[in-house]
């Protein structure tokens, strides 16, 4: 039982972290790839508007070049 509740602890603390963690580049990369559906050509980190973000270029399927900013604090798409 001991195991068990040690399990489900470690479980609630690994969920927990995304909330106030920042944004990595791969996770930046990851959400940019998933809003758009295009293939990420570079992430860098940058500052829009007084808030750390993360710019991320990419290619679409149509050969268009775009940039997503990535809020590094939430991991929200700007």
């Amino acid at each position: 039982m001991k195991r068990l509740s040690a399990l489900f602890c470690a479980v609630l603390i690994a969920l927990a972290v995304p909330a106030w963690a920042d944004t990595s580049r791969d996770d930046a990369a990851a959400i940019a790839q998933r809003v758009s559906g295009a293939r990420v050509l570079s992430v860098e980190r940058a500052e829009r508007g007084g808030r750390a973000v993360w710019r991320v270029k990419v290619v679409t399927p149509r050969g268009e070049v775009r940039v997503i900013l990535i809020d590094v604090a939430s991991g929200r798409a700007l």
